[in-house]
């Protein structure tokens, strides 16, 4: 009879399960795990990106015989405050200057660029543009900006706080990731059968690998990118050539839209400064995203992900619409990851159904 048929047992299961979620979601009960998932993420997160990042020179440095895996941390976290501290010596002086540039400088020239081309309008429209309606419409725009800031001034205080907070505790779980980052895979392989150690073990140290691959891998490319960024600045004299090329730096972690957010900037500058260098800019983004295209990302990423350009693109619209920035952030490497998985199961699979 129909109704035993395994098929629908297990979807009668699932609809009960999702029917048994959603009035759990109603009643709130979820509401201490949300808080908990929320509260750790960003931690998790930050100290995961930079664990992939520190790893390799930790490992390195433990395998010498006289260091031990504490004492290689220790001075992998002494040489990134180190150069962190150089760093900040050679470049804080120019980024305070260009970034007090901008904040003093730029609002100036915004006010300027569009009293000239509200001229200009003027000039070309034979009166079908109203900039008084034009200007009462941005006066409201802003007013309500401000007062929605006001409003929200005590949620943007929380936020500065728990930034802060994250700060803080983002070196400590950096510290016990390094440390003990390679007991993960044996105290994982406790929950895989005894019958499938094997694939497990091989199943999450290619996870690993991934993970480790693309995080490196596009951290150097956002580097480049923004090294690349940088030179093309100074070439055709764009003002605030440094603070811009640091935010090239860190959007272009999100592949192909990245570099063109990072951008932006730059454009609006541009404008304030010469409307053709416009051009310029965009002519210096084209070049680097060959370079980076054809020459960087071949080179630093080969096809250790193998994932086809328009799934890029489709997961990283989909990720910002559900989650903005950070959606777009771990979606690449998400995929990936589960990929990996599901790419592993099923060659597994296929192994021990031709033996049996």
């Amino acid at each position: 009879m129909w109704i035993k048929h395994s098929y629908f047992k297990y979807m009668t299961g699932f609809i009960l399960a999702l029917i048994s979620i959603y009035l759990l979601t109603l009643l709130d009960a979820f509401a201490p795990v949300t808080t908990i998932i929320s509260t750790l993420f960003y931690p998790i997160l930050i100290a995961g990106f930079i664990y992939y990042i520190f790893k390799p020179v930790v490992q390195f440095l433990a395998k010498a015989k006289y260091i031990p895996l504490p004492v290689a941390i220790l001075i992998v976290y002494t040489a990134g405050a180190g150069l962190f501290y150089l760093m900040y010596r050679l470049l804080a002086a120019t980024v305070q200057s260009q970034v007090s540039g901008i904040s003093s400088d730029l609002p100036d020239d915004l006010k300027e660029s569009a009293k000239e081309a509200e001229e200009t309008i003027q000039e070309n429209d034979m009166g079908m543009v109203s900039m008084s309606g034009v200007r009462q419409q941005a006066s409201s725009f802003f007013g309500d900006l401000t007062s929605a800031a006001g409003d929200h001034a005590t949620e943007i205080l929380s936020a500065i706080t728990g930034a802060a907070t994250v700060l803080v505790v983002i070196p400590f779980v950096l510290f016990f990731f390094l440390k003990d980052g390679h007991r993960l895979i044996p105290f994982l392989m406790k929950y895989i059968p005894a019958g499938h150690q094997e694939e497990g073990r091989t199943i999450l140290k290619n996870v690993d690998k991934t993970l480790s691959a693309y995080i490196i891998g596009q951290i150097t490319v956002a580097f480049t990118d923004a090294v690349l960024m940088f030179i093309g600045y100074l070439i055709i004299g764009l003002d605030y050539a440094l603070v811009l090329s640091l935010f090239v730096f860190i959007t272009a972690v999100v592949p192909f839209f990245g570099p063109l957010i990072g951008v932006l900037p730059a454009v609006i500058v541009s404008l304030t400064q010469d409307p053709a260098m416009i051009i310029y800019v965009f002519i210096i983004l084209i070049v680097v995203q060959q370079l980076e295209g054809n020459i960087v990302a071949p080179v630093v990423l080969g096809n250790r992900l193998n994932v086809h350009p328009l799934t890029i693109i489709l997961l990283l619209i989909v990720a910002a619409a559900l989650y903005g920035f950070i959606g777009m952030l771990i979606a690449i490497p998400l995929y990936s990851v589960l990929k990996v998985i599901i790419k592993n199961v099923y060659a597994f699979y296929r192994l021990r159904q031709i033996q049996t």
